[in-house]
């Protein structure tokens, strides 16, 4: 059995396109979501997915309507050929169930492999890079350190530190860390 999903990122878009394909290659049921595809909760696809049986085929419009990112894409897809379970892209000319399919998906997912393994290594070096060069990583400090010290002689001349907090407009566990830091 075929079964398909499409996806709108906003209401005022429109499924027609995508659900005219999808039967005209013989889907027999679609589920659909008008999410953007970065949002992690889509009815729909798990609808969709929890569908599949063995044997089936997942189809899509276009592999962008299935995945958040290519790790993304690749997983859901590794999933399904896990479960016995085929995937077809028709814009893509991906389709999984063919011997040609399965060994066009193994190179996406080597190369998409190969490019977060490059992406980290590059982090890595630029974040050395940076420490090499005296940068100070992470996010700014909330407090200077001239309102640490004049928070210090609050505390110690007896003020709250929650009423010592509340008038630098920080909460009071961040004025105990920046006390801690400086410390």
């Amino acid at each position: 059995m075929k079964l398909g999903y499409a996806r709108v990122s906003t209401d005022d878009q429109n499924l027609d396109l995508q659900d005219r394909a999808l039967r005209e290659a013989g889907v027999e049921r679609v589920f659909a979501d008008r999410v953007s595809g970065a949002a992690s909760c889509r009815p729909g696809l798990a609808e969709a997915l929890a569908a599949l049986r063995e044997g089936d085929t997942l189809v899509v419009w276009r592999l962008d309507r299935l995945g958040r990112s290519l790790p993304h894409l690749i997983s859901v897809v590794a999933d399904l050929g896990q479960r016995g379970i085929g995937f077809q892209s028709l814009n893509d000319g991906l389709d999984t169930t063919s011997a040609q399919g399965r060994f066009v998906f193994h190179m996406m997912g080597a190369l998409a492999e190969f490019e977060r393994a490059l992406i980290s290594e590059r982090t890595q070096a630029g974040v050395e890079a940076a420490k090499a060069r005296g940068v100070r990583l992470g996010r700014r400090p909330v407090l200077s350190s001239a309102q640490l010290q004049h928070a210090q002689s609050l505390i110690a001349l007896g003020a709250s530190p929650a009423a010592v907090a509340q008038s630098f407009g920080v909460g009071r566990s961040t004025l105990y860390r920046s006390l801690r830091a400086a410390a």
